[in-house]
């Protein structure tokens, strides 16, 4: 037997739950997940950090926009999603100075060093702060996505990879594990795995990359005080942040990779150990769990969001690198108006939202 909904979402990450969410009051959505559990690969490996000095300029207004969005939000539960945690860049004085943006200011190297007594005087010689930064607990997010889009009528399907999907008529008819489903609009949020479900669904891929992250939660033998920022390398070659006594620590590689469980490879993390225990007084003494996620994105960094211009009813919500949960708020706002609306908007039609512009300012099209 056929399933009939206005929206079909497929992948159970941030962007898809939060689209469910935002749309499911809405209209009749549906969301299927090929794993038995919701958010298992990059939405579960996440650093939990937004920063709104992070990542190209469009990113940076998706994110702040999406600040806004969650802290209303926040406003309506009983424990915050947002904490405040400042984010600090350290590196040489051109290395700062290129990776800064206009949400981080130049601080002195002495109140670095107080900020985070851990690093290694000689280790750095400039830092940049950003203290609208703020730590996101992210398994509460990501349920309260499913709480919201669940009250609201959608369907949450696990265990349901996609195996099929055409054209049919106005709409689409999906299979996905054991069942079967038409509807108006498929939404292609699958992550790692956007240009794959393209393919089973007869799109031209966007020729989306998936990218290595690995991560891992060490013990040290000096905890970093309370309110330390995250601290990451202006060179990209590590951050690290507080995890109770704990730290979370990442070599901040970005390896091309296929679609897949990402796992950490041999030699990754004892690396980057031994480079943090060199620049700073951590002691690390042991590595408690590691883990690899994939940073998905597309040619110009930018995340993609909109219709298909060859492929009515097809719309993709992918390609948003290491910035899914610090945009998705916004990229849900945007992907549900464009939704509800049924239709892209035209280029040079005048963006109705600040989402909308950022996203305008970079692409007007996602396939250019």
């Amino acid at each position: 037997m056929t399933a009939h909904y206005d929206v079909l979402i497929v992948g159970g990450g941030i962007a898809g739950l939060s689209l469910a969410s935002a749309l499911a009051p809405s209209c009749n959505v549906a969301l299927v997940e090929a794993e038995q559990e919701l958010a298992y690969h990059t939405s579960s490996r996440s650093a939990r950090n937004l920063i709104p000095s992070y990542g190209p300029p469009v990113v940076q207004e998706l994110t702040v926009r999406t600040l806004e969005l969650m802290s209303a939000r926040d406003a309506e539960l009983p424990e915050p999603v947002l904490t405040p945690r400042s984010f600090m860049l350290i590196g040489s004085e051109d290395g700062v100075r290129a990776e800064a943006s206009g949400h981080m200011r130049p601080i002195s190297h002495a109140e670095a060093l107080e900020l985070c007594p851990a690093l290694v005087p000689e280790s750095f010689s400039a830092a940049g702060l950003d203290t609208g930064a703020f730590a996101c607990n992210t398994p509460l997010l990501l349920a309260d996505h499913r709480q919201r889009a669940e009250a609201a009528g959608a369907d949450i399907i696990t265990g349901a990879r996609v195996h099929s999907a055409q054209r049919l008529g106005s709409g689409w008819e999906i299979g996905a594990g054991q069942e079967a489903f038409q509807a108006g609009v498929l939404v292609n949020a699958a992550g790692a795995w956007a240009d794959e479900l393209a393919v089973i669904s007869g799109v031209e891929k966007l020729g989306l990359q998936p990218y290595r992250r690995t991560a891992a939660i060490v013990g040290v033998e000096h905890p970093l005080p309370e309110h330390c920022p995250m601290v990451a390398a202006a060179d990209n070659s590590f951050y690290f942040r507080r995890d109770g006594t704990d730290v979370l620590v990442s070599p901040s590689e970005a390896v091309p990779s296929g679609p897949e469980d990402a796992k950490p490879r041999p030699g990754d993390v004892e690396r980057l150990v031994a480079r943090l225990n060199q620049v700073t007084t951590l002691g690390i003494r042991g590595v408690r769990r590691a883990w690899t996620g994939l940073r998905t994105e597309a040619a110009d960094g930018i995340p993609v969001a909109g219709f298909d211009a060859e492929a009515p009813g097809f719309y993709w919500l992918a390609g948003q690198g290491g910035y899914g949960f610090q945009t998705s708020a916004a990229m849900a706002e945007l992907a549900a108006a464009q939704i509800l609306a049924g239709q892209a908007r035209e280029p040079g039609h005048r963006p109705a939202s600040r989402t909308e512009q950022a996203l305008a300012a970079a692409r007007w099209s996602i396939r250019r």
